[in-house]
């Protein structure tokens, strides 16, 4: 997959347009996050695919060329599916839960697929491939280069590269996560760097609920005097973090009870 996601943002502009994302869809290629006529943008293209349930595809955006790309997406996200039902089974157990609970509260698993490609950057000092965000997801599930360090995460108030190790995946705790756990696992703030002279590409797995999931901490790691976070439907905090620039964990804080 990775040698046809590179051939992909190697073709010819009016080639990767032809999969343009609309005004009304968030699935195809584009820049994402781009809320305003003027605004700075990152140093950075996608390709945004909505994967799982296979009803929510939709398949003009998905790319015919090059050849069997759309195969081995269809086939890594299969897996990656996996991956996450398991991880998800992991922290229910972590939250004191049934293992299956999660996967409940989700009612149907969401999965959406992000490739990302950062060209290289002759200021990488100057321009970020992608701005300061936590993930408005309930985890992600990232491959990275093997050979180029792009991702840092914020830790104590400083920026940590993290280091690509062959054969692994990275895995954030999203948004919902901490909402769901009253902040006791708290989502991790990142950001992507460019570099001078060395393109790089991620792919990125949301994990997330059903847009009419109501999220809120979870009764049993909370009493009344203790609950931070009000309750929320994902579907109106995901289409609220999409309208504006990325901006830390800004989501995350209007989520709080006394925002």
């Amino acid at each position: 997959m990775k040698d046809a996601a590179a051939k992909f943002f190697d073709l010819p502009l009016e080639e990767k347009n032809k999969i343009s994302m609309s005004l009304d869809e968030f699935q195809g290629y584009g820049q994402a996050y781009a809320a305003a006529e003027g605004q700075t943008l990152d140093w950075s293209d996608t390709l945004f695919l909505s994967v799982y349930p296979s009803h929510s595809r939709n398949l003009k955006f998905w790319p015919t060329s090059p050849k069997g790309f759309k195969e081995a997406i269809e086939a890594y996200s299969t897996e990656v599916k996996r991956i996450g039902e398991e991880l998800l089974g992991s922290i229910s157990q972590i939250m004191g839960m049934e293992k299956d609970a999660l996967l409940g509260f989700h009612q149907e698993l969401v999965q959406v697929f992000r490739v990302t490609y950062y060209p290289p950057c002759s200021m990488p000092d100057k321009v970020l491939g992608l701005s300061p965000h936590s993930d408005t997801s309930t985890i992600t599930i990232l491959m990275q280069e093997e050979d180029v360090t792009g991702l840092h995460i914020r830790k104590e108030g400083k920026w940590v590269p993290v280091e690509p190790i062959p054969n692994a995946f990275v895995v954030n705790v999203g948004d919902m996560i901490e909402i769901w756990s009253n902040g006791k696992y708290k989502s991790i703030e990142h950001r992507a760097v460019t570099n001078k002279s060395k393109a790089r590409l991620s792919y990125a797995t949301f994990i997330i609920p059903r847009n009419d999931v109501e999220i809120g901490p979870f009764n049993h790691l909370v009493d009344q005097s203790s609950r931070k976070y009000k309750k929320v439907i994902y579907g109106e905090y995901l289409r609220s973090s999409l309208k504006g620039k990325l901006e830390g964990k800004s989501h995350t804080e209007t989520a709080k009870i006394g925002s």
